[in-house]
């Protein structure tokens, strides 16, 4: 069957953090005073709340219930040293143009809200987009099939029909293929591991000039 829609990840996928996440977090808890909180605690608590509006509900979680520290204050330095620290993968800008002229185009994030948003407000490439779909307004977030439905659905096309695009093994492979789209894994240095489902494997460095005729070979 005709590809007739792309759909991609966003974080570490069209854009990458030139500050480490811990980083970002240990200078957000020191802003507002907090205690230090570990990345991986951040990610597992980060977990339990992708259909969040915030992130205020994963400090709420993380931070002592008797501290000083307000989890929305929190909340909201981090977002903005987040979206700060993001820069676009190379090329990211004429890839969708070039796709959109061939393709439907979406893009399926897990997050909350507010935070996703935060950090798609930075890149006016995001205009190439047909349907953007943040777990935080879902009933689920990635691998669950029903956030992968809820984009298709926005961009009127069956999974067949299309593909996704994302680094995670998990979350954006196993999720994808479940859903019954096709899927290319994004893979780069220190990344997570290629996984053996996904239809395609390309470096993160490439992507701009692989991708399309790669779609093409589907």
């Amino acid at each position: 069957m005709t590809i007739s829609a792309v759909v991609f990840d966003f974080d570490y996928t069209l854009a990458v953090p030139v500050q480490s996440r811990e980083a970002v977090l240990a200078e957000s808890t020191e802003a507002v005073g907090a205690p230090d909180l570990t990345r991986e605690a951040y990610l597992d608590a980060h977990a339990d709340h992708l259909d969040s509006e915030s992130r205020t509900p994963i400090f709420a979680e993380l931070l002592p219930e008797d501290g000083d520290t307000d989890p929305e204050a929190l909340a909201d330095t981090y977002r903005g040293k987040v979206a700060e620290s993001l820069r676009p993968v190379e090329g990211t800008s004429g890839l969708l143009a070039d796709l959109r002229r061939d393709y439907a185009l979406g893009l399926l994030t897990n997050g909350p809200t507010k935070a996703q948003q935060s950090k798609l407000d930075q890149f006016d490439w995001v205009d190439h987009f047909d349907a953007i779909a943040i777990t935080g307004d879902l009933d689920a977030g990635k691998p669950d099939e029903r956030a992968f439905e809820a984009v298709l659905a926005d961009l009127g096309v069956a999974p067949e029909e299309a593909v996704y695009v994302g680094d995670d093994p998990e979350a954006d492979v196993e999720g994808a293929r479940n859903a019954g789209l096709y899927a290319v894994q994004v893979v780069f240095e220190d990344g997570p591991e290629p996984h053996p489902d996904a239809d395609l494997h390309l470096e993160r460095d490439s992507l701009a000039t692989e991708l399309p005729d790669a779609l093409r070979k589907l």
